[in-house]
């Protein structure tokens, strides 16, 4: 299995001189860019070209990145970069819940972006590479990590990608703590041991998903202080 050629990547952002910088950032790191000045052109852009990565904005007329985020996730796993001047910390929970596997604040360094982009798509490489742990199924729920599959009382369980990745990471060091710090560097990257934010939000989502009660989790267990674990 190899890397393709060039790597896609869409900016869908209503500042023309910021889509240049990204586009020539990218594009001098052998990436093939594409950009969209409003939420509908990039909408469209999305359905044309079937990029491998997006990087969005938020504020922007018509149509904003919360809505263009959310629309994208209904319809795909694309890895989604928000790039927004919005850092708030209610800002950056709802990027992510919208979907985005990462939140970038303006102003920003173009070679961080880059690496950020080039971590989220080495993660979409390697998610397809077989595990060794393949299978856990105790009645309620199931987790086939070699179909990748996840189903609580039979039913099919739909998770995005990154909640697929974070789940798997747990369910193969079942019973095993895992640091904040351990999660973030072997679910997201390197790049990522600040952003303890995306673990607490993605935990929330998996336990709404496959926990009978999120209130009282069964599977996914909490280790105050330190982490979490999957518990078999």
């Amino acid at each position: 299995m190899s890397f393709p050629e060039k790597y896609k990547i869409l900016v869908i952002d209503d500042d023309p001189a910021l889509c240049q910088l990204i586009s020539f950032t990218f594009s001098s790191q052998g990436f093939q860019v594409y950009s969209a000045a409003t939420g509908s052109e990039g909408l469209r852009m999305f359905y044309e070209q079937r990029p491998d990565l997006i990087i969005l904005d938020i504020m922007m007329p018509e149509m904003d990145g919360w809505t263009v985020c959310t629309q994208i996730r209904q319809l795909s796993n694309v890895p989604i970069i928000v790039l927004t001047s919005l850092g708030s910390e209610q800002d950056i929970v709802r990027g992510l819940e919208c979907g985005a596997v990462d939140y970038v604040v303006k102003p920003f360094s173009p070679r961080v972006l880059v690496a950020r982009a080039r971590a989220n798509l080495r993660q979409v490489f390697q998610a397809a590479i077989p595990p060794k742990t393949t299978i856990f199924s105790d009645g309620y729920l199931t987790i086939d990590l070699v179909k990748r599959r996840v189903l609580v009382k039979n039913e099919p369980v739909k998770l995005s990608a990154t909640e697929y990745r974070l789940l798997a990471y747990l369910v193969q060091n079942a019973n095993q703590v895992l640091t904040t710090e351990q999660i973030l560097e072997n679910v997201w990257g390197l790049e990522y041991r600040e952003s303890s934010d995306y673990v607490h939000v993605y935990i929330s989502h998996l336990r709404r998903k496959i926990e009978a009660d999120p209130k009282q989790p069964r599977y996914i267990l909490t280790e105050y202080g330190i982490g979490y674990y999957f518990e078999k």
